[in-house]
């Protein structure tokens, strides 16, 4: 279960204008690497956790899978973590609320959820989106971890960033602490970040063209980059594995930094003794 004073230092960090970047780790050494470079809060990252489990992103990891990867990640790092739970992997509010419940006691800070009606790319639809939210808000109040609600129609091209601004403005009368519509367009963000609450901003493709200052002058609250770090680390696992399977060049593994002691950053990032 996640001590009362972990989840108040996260919420402190949620400062409109002066946005906290939360890196996604996809396991527990990245995790300790991240803390290790300064991170003050982190975020699981469903497609990093899913790639590691040799699977890809979209509902493609089950319940208890999240749970065991975000209790594990807590018990590496002192830091607050949030976790990214899909779309609580359930429909009904009653499973949503049940999710964010188990959440908390594995350790969790905060934990978002989507409305994205999973594993298909479709939102729900509006009335039970909110429903959805409404359950999952009751239910981190009542466990007093921090709840981002998440409209990712845009993301998924299944709404326009007009139905973007609704659904976030109705979660935030529903009581959702954080709102997050990922990779909706500035403008559409900066109308999102005077609806009240603390925003998330997701930092990936176009968007991660935008500095974490002009991102402040947003009104953006929070900055994360869901799987792009797993996705990147991915990349040159692939790059540098054509070369050398399909060429027999090893040139590439040239570019390893051995100034980059990433056994000293391990330990760095340890939580405890």
């Amino acid at each position: 279960m996640i001590r009362d004073d972990k989840v108040a230092a996260f919420r402190a960090l949620h400062v409109p204008g002066d946005p906290l970047v939360m890196p996604n780790p996809w396991d527990c050494g990245s995790a300790r690497v991240l803390t290790a470079l300064g991170a003050k809060a982190l975020a699981t990252t469903s497609s990093g956790h899913a790639f590691t489990l040799g699977r890809p992103d979209m509902g493609q990891v089950t319940r208890d899978e999240a749970l065991a990867h975000a209790e594990a990640l807590c018990s590496v790092v002192d830091v607050p973590i949030n976790g990214d739970f899909e779309n609580g992997f359930a429909r009904e509010p009653d499973g949503v609320a049940a999710t964010v419940r188990l959440a908390a006691e594995a350790g969790l800070a905060g934990v978002s959820i989507e409305d994205t009606d999973l594993p298909g790319t479709g939102a729900y639809a509006f009335d039970l989106a909110l429903e959805r939210i409404t359950a999952a808000v009751e239910a981190a109040k009542a466990a007093n971890i921090v709840f981002s609600a998440r409209a990712d129609g845009w993301l998924n091209r299944s709404y326009d960033g007009a139905e973007a601004v609704r659904r976030c403005a109705a979660f935030a009368e529903a009581g959702a602490d954080v709102l997050y519509a990922p990779l909706v367009k500035p403008d559409v963000l900066r109308e999102i970040c005077q609806i009240g609450p603390p925003v998330n901003a997701l930092a990936v493709g176009k968007m991660a063209g935008i500095s974490r200052a002009e991102y402040a002058e947003m009104g953006v609250a929070r900055i994360s980059v869901g799987g792009a770090l797993s996705r990147l680390t991915h990349q040159v696992i692939v790059q540098a594995g054509t070369a050398m399977l399909d060429g027999g060049d090893f040139s590439p593994l040239t570019a390893f930094d051995p100034s980059i002691d990433v056994d000293a950053l391990l330990g760095q990032g340890a939580s405890g003794p």
